[in-house]
């Protein structure tokens, strides 16, 4: 409630409220390799704002793939991981309901100093207009596409959304790796079974453990190849 009072009133975190905050995400489920630097504001004019789903489908416009993943069995929403194009996870949190626009957002907002220059994500045609919506000047100069991968499923929206259209004048776009997210993805689905079966805080050091393990294999991997 305090850090949600600060983010209301764009003020910035005091150093004891950032080591609380620290404290708890510690055991609620979030771990980055860059601290939080800033609060994830509320707007209050945005009626369905900070909700734990996309619950206002009006806004994504034309189109046609929409969140259906919700969690059965009782179990949590999942995690979601920032991945840089190398497939080194970047961090992750933990997922109440259901992945939604605000989980990337607030990552991003939250942690980053400045805003990436090029975001790749199987429904960025929506997160863009969902952080221009938000906070328009920190993502002023990023670049939201659509990864090759799942460019398919968007078949009503525009070809400025997807990166293969991107790599035919951006070399940064061409030389990047679109499926790296994918790949790091399918890698965690080798303890969805194990952690399922754990304790909550055991299952998040559980899941901390193994991306220490695959950054670092990762890591030699590509030195090797130097």
């Amino acid at each position: 409630m305090v850090v949600r009072m600060y983010g209301l009133n764009g003020l910035p975190l005091p150093e004891e409220v950032k080591n609380i905050a620290r404290w708890l995400a510690s055991r609620a489920g979030t771990c980055y390799g860059l601290p939080a630097i800033r609060a994830r504001r509320l707007y209050p004019k945005l009626r369905y704002d900070n909700a734990d789903t996309d619950v206002n489908t009006d806004d994504h416009g034309e189109c046609n793939k929409f969140y259906k993943s919700y969690p059965r069995n009782g179990l949590a929403g999942g995690i979601l991981v920032l991945w840089c194009t190398h497939s080194i996870c970047l961090g992750f949190h933990t997922i109440p309901v259901a992945e939604g626009r605000n989980d990337v957002f607030s990552a991003l907002y939250t942690r980053f100093p400045t805003a990436p220059k090029i975001v790749i994500y199987d429904f960025a045609c929506q997160l863009a207009s969902y952080c221009f919506t938000r906070e328009a000047e920190f993502f002023a100069h990023t670049r939201f596409f659509i990864d090759e991968l799942h460019a398919q499923g968007h078949s009503r929206c525009g070809r400025a959304c997807f990166a293969s259209n991107a790599m035919r004048y951006d070399a940064r776009v061409r030389a990047a790796n679109t499926s790296a997210a994918e790949c790091g993805n399918k890698g965690v689905r080798r303890i969805r079974k194990s952690v399922s079966y754990m304790r909550y805080d055991h299952a998040l050091w559980y899941t901390r453990v193994y991306f220490d393990i695959w950054n670092r294999m990762v890591v030699r991997r590509i030195m090797s190849i130097k």
